[in-house]
């Protein structure tokens, strides 16, 4: 039986976990638990629960690929319109956020609906207390030395200044037991696509994640983003999404990077690129990942056949 573990949020973490699906036997989704903005924010601030709506979302990557499946997935992503009470929010939160009050446990509230959407393996919050994020940022005066706390996940994502680094709050976070034993007790274990600064490095900032991931025997593995992000990673190039991870976890060492060969502009973008990799001691693997659109063009999103191709090549045999 395989087994692989995937960190990350959002929409990068749907892409990875569509992928894995299909050459893992269990999959766990690890996700990120600083969400403050839309319907996500508001059940954190109503309910003083983590943030659903990451976890919504890992729940319907993984959901049965079957006609009921299916509906499950549409009904969790599904958002009610209009403009009362209810506007804006996606059943799915609500369900996770309704299930957690009656069980008092995140973890069993998210277990109990994977069970009822048929989901092969677990989706579990990379700690058990909401945090917050909070970047250091340059170029928002006038003079672009100037470094600015901006704090809140929504706020750093949509910075149109440069982020430097972030850090959780608080400091030091715990993490989900299970968590820790499914990073432990992996084949694989991915890390990315994501925004970096909001839905990766976050992870590396639970001592508790960085320990697990040192000492695991799992083949460990970057996915690197297709293209930088506006505001957070505007401009940044592989390299420097690379020295990022070494910059929030200087002990940590790594197995892999996959990279979209078509990102990389030539050989000495590949060499910067590997060297990055070297301070991680990861090897840097060039694979056609990207998903083409109906006219044969690349758009800027993972394929998951492709990534799940490049990724069980890289499966310890």
């Amino acid at each position: 039986m395989t087994a692989i573990t995937s960190l990350g949020g959002g929409h990068g973490l749907f892409a990875t976990l569509r992928a894995v699906r299909r050459i893992a036997d269990e999959v766990t989704a690890v996700v990120t638990v600083a969400d403050d903005g839309g319907s996500s924010g508001r059940l954190r601030r109503e309910l003083g629960r983590i943030p659903p709506g990451d976890l919504r979302m890992a729940l319907a990557a993984l959901s049965a690929d079957d006609e009921r499946g299916r509906l499950w997935e549409d009904v969790l992503q599904h958002r009610f319109g209009g403009t009362g009470a209810l506007a804006g929010h996606a059943v799915g939160n609500l369900i996770i956020a309704g299930l957690t009050s009656v069980l008092d446990d995140e973890v069993r509230a998210l277990d109990e609906i994977g069970s009822l959407l048929g989901i092969c393996g677990r989706v579990l919050p990379m700690s058990p207390r909401p945090l917050d994020i909070e970047a250091e940022v340059v170029g928002l005066e006038d003079d672009a030395r100037v470094v600015r706390p901006v704090r809140g996940q929504v706020a750093v994502a949509t910075t149109p200044g440069q982020v430097r680094r972030i850090r959780l709050i608080p400091d030091n976070p715990p993490a989900t037991p299970d968590a820790v034993e499914a990073i432990m007790s992996a084949d694989m274990v991915t890390l990315g696509p994501g925004s970096w600064f909001t839905s990766v490095l976050p992870h590396l900032q639970v001592p508790e994640l960085v320990g697990a991931l040192r000492d695991t025997s799992a083949q460990r593995v970057v996915v690197l983003n297709l293209s930088s992000e506006p505001g957070e990673t505007a401009g940044f190039s592989s390299e420097r999404h690379v020295h990022m991870l070494t910059q929030h976890a200087p002990d940590l060492t790594l197995d892999k990077i996959l990279v979209d060969e078509s990102t990389i502009g030539g050989a000495s973008e590949r060499s910067y690129l590997e060297r990055a990799a070297a301070t991680l001691s990861a090897e840097v693997v060039y694979a056609d990942v990207r998903e083409i659109d109906a006219e044969g063009g690349w758009t800027e999103r993972h394929d998951p056949v492709k990534v799940a191709a490049a990724l069980g090549e890289l499966l310890p045999r």
